[in-house]
């Protein structure tokens, strides 16, 4: 099964979530290479692509994850939802330690994967995410390889969010 980051009950709701309340996580501060961090996740796999927004369930404010907010990343071995970095970079949510060393030993770089030996892990973790639709694996790449990809900085964001209001 794949490690869980973000699954909280605020974000789909209802309790029970794999990740408990987002309320429990919130710290002050981060960890001190946090905005590594937020890369690495920033850069995940995509998995499935969901078009919807969402708002910060904390604030209620709009932010740079908004569209998509539930769509599903993945580096192989944890899986994410898409707005899960917002909430790391803005409200410093505890990350789990393995997850942490994890990155840390990848030196936060998004690992390729290999198709064969992700699929059952993703075919057991679907379902716990209420997806079991999307099961079993139907991609016929053998491998997924980390691709450039542009995302925008909350710094980014929060300029445009505060152009856009003046």
């Amino acid at each position: 099964m794949l490690g869980l980051l973000g699954f909280y009950d605020e974000l789909d709701d209802g309790s029970g979530r794999p990740n408990g309340s987002i309320r429990d996580a919130v710290r002050p501060v981060g960890e001190p290479d946090e905005v590594d961090l937020v890369a690495y996740l920033d850069s995940g796999h995509v998995l499935l692509d969901v078009m919807e927004a969402g708002h910060d369930v904390l604030t209620g404010s709009a932010h740079r994850h908004s569209p998509g907010c539930s769509s599903l990343r993945t580096d192989g071995t944890w899986m994410w939802r898409q707005d899960f970095p917002h909430y790391v970079e803005t409200h410093h949510v505890s990350l789990p330690d393995a997850f942490i060393e994890h990155v840390r030993g990848l030196a936060y770089r998004m690992p390729s994967i290999t198709v064969a030996q992700f699929a059952p892990h993703y075919d057991e973790t679907m379902p716990l995410v209420g997806w079991a639709s999307a099961v079993p694996w139907r991609s016929t790449a053998t491998t997924l390889v980390p691709g450039p990809r542009t995302v925008t900085s909350k710094a980014q964001f929060d300029a445009a969010a505060s152009a856009q209001d003046q």
